[in-house]
């Protein structure tokens, strides 16, 4: 193992164990570096900084997610007297050895300032629960005494470099063994990753012994919250995405930490002091909502623009004022984000917040963040909003909710496959266990549930409401087709059982979705999947071939009755669609037989000789519930490469 491989597979060991702990590192957050010297093409050793890239996870960050810099540049760049956040950033971009590294962390220049091979920085809960207090630095004083170096906040970049640089000659002696950033974090540094690593654990235990002989925090189990109804929680979303002008996607939290805090009496007094770290105000904007007045919220925002824009160093362009974050004694806690991740993203902050803001107040007399003005300066920094405008267009249904019903396979599945490539956040619901490990991540949301049970539909919609925060789309492809029988031979059993999955289901759910798709940021959009069969019906296939026309009389219906909504109700037609649940190789096979001909040719028996997919099947699906055909309702589409007998 050469030289470098070595010192830099050490500081990804030690940076995944930092970031692997969520007391430590949210998010992107924290960053670590190690120095070291490379062999350039030339064949002369050049002094290098690898630093960890920006927006990199530090619990699973790998070599190529540093980004090695010409030492000697870096040092050039710290003589300089100012230096705007821009041009860092160039000569950055300059200063890479590797054109093709990741652009390098915001902190970079203090990385290469600090006179230690490794260093290691994370925003440590314990860390700003000391720090966020009127007299933050005498408390870091009594914690710590002389083995850290405590600097004042200053926006990261070129100019906590600065100050760093110029404090360190005044703090800094052999016993030093870290920096304390008030209302930011912890650098700790050594001659190896390992020893970097052993005093950041050595300096956050030290912090947490001092603040456990202050006295726990409570850990009495609060009381429940009381029900809530999803309609409640759906128009409340509806009104946080028109707060924002597109929709959004908000979670719900009931868990011990969110009852306690939103039981405190002074709940709006402390939620309303600031973040633990400016970092986090990306987020969860500078302040959460307590209560649901969102317009009121929107209207304090726009205005907390227009007080510090003027001030700002460039001109800002104003984010969408809605919250991040909502703190009811109802509903607990409301995570708002552009899509689930970012809800999610927003919850694991707060989550985080919590205990620290009431630890704070209790034991350290008063949580006390930055200023506004302070917190404005960071939300609207001039690299944040280069992010946004290089982020370009969302995916064309970024935001929204779906409901897939027969999501576990087949079209159902493909359908929900399709949305949620096209950023809808998608519930998906089957009798199948399989339905909740059908796709990973925060915008699946796995559902088993028998559509003809009217509870354990009720109970999934209420889950889904609470993880997306309503229903903007419905898919309804759950069915089935039954076994194949003359009319008379047919049980009244095998007839009800195909009815009542493929009819009386779909109207009792759409009925319980209507007020939910009423409430849509988008407003609803339905696609029921039918068959060939309500136009070319088949022998042996009388209750299936009923149930989807039947099926279909009550789309039209939906139709009709939901216009004035602005739900569109469509349906499509598949057919032959062989990569389904209801098609086996034995009856392919069997009917291939009958129509006397190859099982290829056989797949193929329509005008334009084509296989259907239910990948085909989902794209005219999607196309339905985008902005495709924004003035369709009530058509009904085949997907069948054109079939004789409904042609």
């Amino acid at each position: 193992m050469n030289e470098v491989g070595g010192v830099l597979d050490e500081c990804v060991r030690y940076s995944r164990l930092i970031g692997a702990d969520p007391a430590l590192v949210l998010h992107g957050g924290g960053n670590s570096s190690v120095k070291t010297t490379r062999r350039d093409i030339t064949g002369r050793d050049v002094d290098v900084l690898f630093v960890k890239g920006s927006g990199a996870e530090m619990a699973t960050i790998d070599a190529a997610n540093f980004t090695p810099l010409a030492l000697p540049r870096l040092h050039d760049l710290l003589e300089l007297e100012s230096l705007s956040d821009a041009e860092m950033m160039r000569q950055l971009a300059a200063a890479k050895v590797d054109p093709e590294a990741p652009t390098p962390s915001v902190e970079t220049l203090l990385h290469a300032f600090l006179p230690f091979p490794a260093v290691l920085h994370s925003h440590a809960d314990v860390i700003v629960t000391l720090t966020n207090v009127a007299n933050g630095e005498q408390v870091v004083g009594d914690v710590f005494g002389e083995t850290v170096v405590v600097v004042p906040y200053v926006m990261p970049g070129f100019e906590l470099a600065r100050e760093v640089r110029r404090i360190w000659p005044e703090q800094a002696d052999e016993e030093t063994r870290g920096i304390v950033l008030l209302n930011h974090g912890l650098f700790t540094f050594g001659t190896t990753s390992r020893e970097a690593y052993e005093r950041h654990v050595d300096l956050i235990a030290i912090a947490a012994r001092w603040l456990d002989e202050t006295g726990p925090t409570s850990d009495q189990e609060p009381p429940e919250l009381p029900p809530v109804l999803r309609t409640d929680l759906a128009e409340l979303r509806r009104e946080v995405s028109g707060a924002a002008s597109r929709p959004l996607v908000m979670q719900r939290h009931s868990d011990a930490t969110v009852r306690r805090f939103v039981a405190r009496p002074d709940l709006a007094s402390l939620a309303g002091r600031g973040p633990l770290t400016p970092d986090h105000v990306i987020r969860t904007k500078p302040l959460p909502l307590v209560g649901r007045d969102v317009a009121g919220f929107a209207e304090a925002y726009s205005a907390y623009f227009a007080r510090h824009a003027p001030h700002a160093r460039t001109e800002p362009t104003m984010l969408d004022p809605a919250p991040r974050i909502i703190l009811d004694q109802e509903f607990g806690m409301l995570t708002v984000g552009a899509s689930a991740h970012d809800a999610q993203v927003a919850a694991d902050i707060y989550h985080h917040t919590m205990p620290v803001l009431e630890r704070v107040e209790e034991r350290l007399g008063g949580y006390v963040a930055l200023s506004a003005e302070r917190l404005f300066e960071f939300e609207y920094w001039e690299l944040e909003q280069a992010k946004l405008r290089r982020a370009g267009e969302p995916p064309p249904l970024a935001g929204t909710v779906a409901l897939v019903t027969g999501a576990a396979s087949g079209i159902g599945r493909a359908c929900a496959q399709a949305l949620l490539a096209r950023g809808s956040a998608v519930a998906g619901l089957d009798i199948s266990p399989d339905v909740e490990t059908s796709f990973d991540g925060p915008a699946w949301k796995g559902l088993v549930a028998d559509v003809t049970d009217e509870h354990s539909v009720g109970a999934a919609l209420d889950r889904s409401v609470e993880t997306f925060g309503g229903v903007d789309i419905a898919v309804v492809a759950a069915g089935i087709f039954g076994r194949s029988a003359p009319i008379a031979e047919l049980g009244e059993e095998q007839w009800r059982s195909v009815l009542s999955v493929n009819v009386d289901s779909v109207a009792m759910l759409l009925r319980d979705l209507h007020p939910l798709l009423a409430r849509s940021a988008i407003g609803g959009r339905v696609v029921v999947i039918g068959s060939k069969n309500v136009a070319a019906p088949g022998r042996g296939a009388a209750p299936y071939s009923a149930s989807k026309a039947a099926l279909v009389q009550l789309s039209r219906v939906a139709a009709l009755e939901w216009a004035d909504d602005g739900i569109r109700v469509n349906l499509v037609h598949p057919d032959a669609v062989f990569d389904t649940g209801l098609w086996t190789p034995e009856l392919i096979a069997e009917r291939a037989s009958r129509h006397g001909v190859d099982v290829e040719t056989y797949k193929r028996r329509n005008l334009l000789r084509t296989t259907i997919t239910s990948e085909d099947v989902a794209r005219a699906v999607v196309a339905l519930c985008d902005d495709t055909f924004p003035a369709t309702t009530g058509a009904q589409i085949p997907i069948d490469g054109g079939n004789e007998r409904v042609v």
